[in-house]
């Protein structure tokens, strides 16, 4: 058997991750070093705007990127938004916040002070340097979410007896089991033909290292993977856990969660604003001022022979008077699920590409509680356990308030509309489930949970959706309908109509695709008006 360098790579990368391969291309004498570094172009030149009116539709983060950024560079901005609140589905409920579903039913909030539940976007990746740079710049508090945790568990029914192993354990051992088989390949002459004798010998001591190999190396357990018995003084010497088998680390499925934080945008170091997501939108706010109009919901967008025309309703939300705006521009940011229902003049492509468009129903559930995940013995702060039987698939650690008395626990977090958790008859047996995931992690403990939240972004007004949908996989395994057939419409303009927000990125469902978005159409607004 004869592999290339290349494929042998890709296979440690497959087992591994990302850091398994960066390591054996670095053991090789592989890895070159590649900075790469996108172009800056804000803020514009202040005459950029020459008085331009614009209308920015939606105080999402596209919206409110748009209003700042356009503000500054000399436009006159209006931002109408239909809540009362900036920040779309950038959303943080607390003791006292009211969530209302389009049919009807309602719950509130009713944490202790301090606490909070980001029932949309929670984390902020260190890759994301536009939208960490709008918080520096507002002067957002910024602190670090632990997005992972080798302490965090794995849970399925079908092995272990169905008991939670903890992902340090997991991962160290799958990891030591693929490098003693690598190691034997090697041994045995199967990969002669792709290295040279200087090669063999470093991926064997690479392999050594890589997977705590003894002897012949053979995997027989680390103390990586976690103690049976921790060091202490005297007599008492660590003795670390018998390793896992690896024919039961293949059936419990647990592959995709143990390479979760090696996704680009899962990597530490991971982000949260201090007491909220909802801090960047209000931060935003407060800059723009008077130039946003809450509770002020659109009815019609229209072309006009100078521009663009928008009727809303003023003031009172849906019961409040029909006005209407006009101006030069328009900025629209709003989902496009949304966008689809409102009487219109876009262009027959733009009307058949948001129909060809669904959106994904992401939702979260959310638990007031004693922190027993960090003082019952588990010692989990931060991150996030996975679950690969049932219909809740992770339960989601607090990073703020480490140590303190109690936090939010989030006990579910995934589409609505592709898993199990959706096929459930009620909020009552989504609630119920999302407490007996809790007992299968923390045995004992799920009756301490209190004040459920039950956030899913399909039943809220003025979203209908999360995203963008590119099927039930994460991350996409497909994006080619959407990106080549609908997106194609969206990121160009409709005559003096330009479309913004995550939905025109390809960061989807990321904060940091919305600013993209925004700044990419205030780019090619100023264009034109200076070239007018």
């Amino acid at each position: 058997m004869t592999i290339s360098r290349r494929e042998f790579i890709s296979r440690v990368a497959q087992a591994g991750g990302y850091g398994a391969a960066f390591m054996t291309m670095h053991s090789l004498g592989l890895l070159g070093m590649v900075e790469t570094e996108q172009q800056k172009d804000f803020p514009l030149p202040p005459s950029a705007g020459r008085g331009t009116k614009v209308i920015i539709l939606g105080a999402g983060i596209a919206g409110l990127v748009s209003a700042y950024e356009m503000r500054r560079a000399g436009f006159d901005c209006t931002v109408l938004e239909a809540r009362e609140r900036p920040g779309g589905r950038n959303w943080t409920l607390r003791g006292g916040s009211k969530l209302v579903f389009n049919d009807g039913t309602s719950q509130e909030c009713t944490f202790d002070e301090g606490n909070y539940f980001n029932c949309g976007p929670a984390r902020l990746p260190s890759i994301h340097k536009n939208i960490l740079g709008y918080c520096n710049e507002l002067g957002v508090e910024l602190e670090v979410e632990v997005n992972a945790s080798r302490s965090a568990l794995l849970q399925n029914d079908n092995v272990f007896g169905g008991k939670p192993i903890r992902q340090g354990q997991a991962i160290n051992d799958t990891r030591g089991h693929i490098a003693e088989l690598l190691a034997k390949c090697v041994q045995q002459g199967a990969l002669d033909q792709a290295f040279t004798q200087d090669d063999h010998a470093a991926v064997m001591e690479f392999l050594r290292s890589y997977g705590a190999l003894g002897k012949n190396y053979q995997y027989n357990g680390s103390s990586r993977s976690g103690d049976q018995q921790t060091p202490g003084a005297g007599d008492q010497i660590e003795i670390p856990r018998a390793p896992l088998s690896m024919s039961d680390l293949l059936k419990s499925h647990f592959c995709r969660p143990m390479l979760f934080e090696e996704m680009l945008d899962m990597q530490a170091t991971m982000f949260q604003p201090v007491g909220g997501m909802d801090r960047i939108p209000y931060a935003f706010a407060r800059s723009l001022g008077n130039i946003v109009r809450y509770n002020s919901p659109i009815t019609e967008i229209r072309k006009t022979s100078n521009g663009v025309g928008v009727l809303y309703r003023d003031g009172n939300g849906e019961s409040g008077p029909i006005l209407s705006l006009e101006a030069s521009y328009c900025v629209c940011t709003l989902p496009l699920s949304i966008l689809k229902t409102l009487p219109n003049d876009f262009a027959p492509r733009v009307k058949s590409a948001m129909e060809q468009v669904t959106y994904d129903s992401a939702y979260k559930v959310a638990w007031e509680s004693r922190r027993f995940w960090e003082q019952d013995g588990d010692e989990i702060y931060g991150g996030i356990s996975f679950l690969t039987t049932g219909p809740i698939p992770q339960v989601w650690y607090p990073s703020a308030k480490l140590m303190s008395k109690r936090g939010v626990l989030i006990s579910g977090y995934a589409m609505e509309n592709w898993g199990d958790f959706g096929k459930l008859p009620s909020s009552e047996a989504k609630i119920a489930a999302s407490r007996a995931a809790v007992e299968k992690l923390h045995p004992g403990k799920s009756k301490e949970l209190e004040k459920p939240v039950y956030m899913c972004w399909g039943k809220v007004p003025y979203s209908l959706g999360s995203w963008v949908s590119r099927g039930p996989d994460y991350p996409p395994t497909d994006d080619a309908v959407y990106y080549n057939g609908p997106y194609r419409e969206f990121i160009v303009p409709d005559d003096r109509i330009y479309f913004a927000g995550d939905h025109c990125s390809h960061i989807i469902g990321w904060q940091e695709g919305a600013a993209l978005a925004a700044q990419r159409a205030i780019t090619m607004i100023v264009s034109r008006v200076n070239q007018s």
